[in-house]
Parts: structure tokens; C-alpha cells; sequence
């Protein structure tokens, strides 16, 4: 499976990517908004800073998404540096078991509680549901899992796609 030349995954990739670009851009957008608006009309809209937070996690759990389509997260190498060669890719294969693992119990967990402030029907700010601000979170790591799951059983798929990106 060569995932460099799969249509659906480049997708995926591109959906990814412009959802990233997207909230950025929004982020930006509001900030520079809300400091202007702030300094020469001495208010602001008062939903911006809320707003603006909720965007910061869906941000830095998109970046995480994004982070595992090339297998890019924080690691600790120290195994790479002492154990044999022939021993990584197992020992690879159980980071990766383990990571999907954590990632599913979050998931499943995360949209517990997303479903728990649906039925209560908790509005984060401005009229907008918490379980809206929240979904980012069960989504984001079952689709962290899916990939760590993709990576256990074909390690050099996702490397050949960060290798193809250089």
C-alpha cells in the first residue's frame, strides 16, 4: 500500500490541512479584532476571548492529528540509541500498541462526557453548546488511534509518507 498515491488519504491530508489553516486563520482574525476594537473603541465583543480559547484546543488537537500522519510526535529515543536494530521495529509496534490504546480509553471517555453535556444541554458562550466546543476532543484522538493503528501493522506507510514530504 503505497499511501503517497492514495486519493482518499491525501484527502484526508487536505481536509486536515485546511481545517488547520482555517481555525488559524479565524484565530488571527478575531484577536487582531478584539485588540483593535479593545484600543480604540475601549470594548470588545464578549464572546471573542471564549471563542478564541475553545479555538486553541481545537488547534492543538488538529496539530496533534495532523502530528501522527507522519509519526511526529514527542518521543523519547533512548531506546532507538541502545537497542539493536532487529529489536526495533517490535519494540516500535509496542509504543504503537500502547499509544492506540491510551488514545481509544480517551476517546471513548471524552465522548462520554461530550454526550453527558449534550443530554444536560450546557451552553459554553453565546448560545453555543459545550458538547460543540468539546467534540474536537473524542474525535481527534480516535482518529490519532486510527493512525497508530495504521502504524502498528504497516510501520513504513506513514513513514514513506513523511519521507515523500521532505
Amino acid at each position: 500500500m503505497n499511501v503517497s498515491n492514495n486519493k482518499f488519504i491525501l484527502f484526508i491530508n487536505r481536509i486536515e490541512d485546511g481545517l488547520l489553516v482555517l481555525i488559524l486563520a479565524v484565530m488571527i482574525v478575531l484577536a487582531v479584532f478584539q485588540v483593535v476594537s479593545r484600543n480604540l473603541f475601549a470594548e470588545g465583543a464578549v464572546w471573542i476571548d471564549p471563542l478564541l480559547r475553545m479555538l486553541v484546543l481545537w488547534v492543538g488537537l488538529t496539530g496533534a492529528v495532523v502530528a501522527t500522519r507522519t509519526d511526529n510526535h514527542i518521543r523519547i529515543d533512548i531506546l532507538n540509541k541502545y537497542l539493536p536494530v532487529k529489536l526495533l521495529p517490535h519494540v516500535h509496534r509496542l509504543v504503537y500498541l500502547f499509544t492506540l490504546s491510551i488514545c481509544l480509553l480517551i476517546s471513548w471517555h471524552a465522548a462520554r462526557f461530550v454526550y453527558s453535556e449534550y443530554e444536560y444541554g450546557t451552553m459554553a458562550f453565546a448560545s453555543i453548546p459545550a458538547w460543540v466546543a468539546a467534540i474536537i476532543i473524542p474525535i481527534s484522538f480516535l482518529l490519532i488511534a486510527v493512525r497508530y493503528f495504521l502504524l502498528l501493522f504497516t510501520p513504513h506507510v506513514l513513514r514513506s509518507v513523511r519521507d515523500s514530504e521532505r
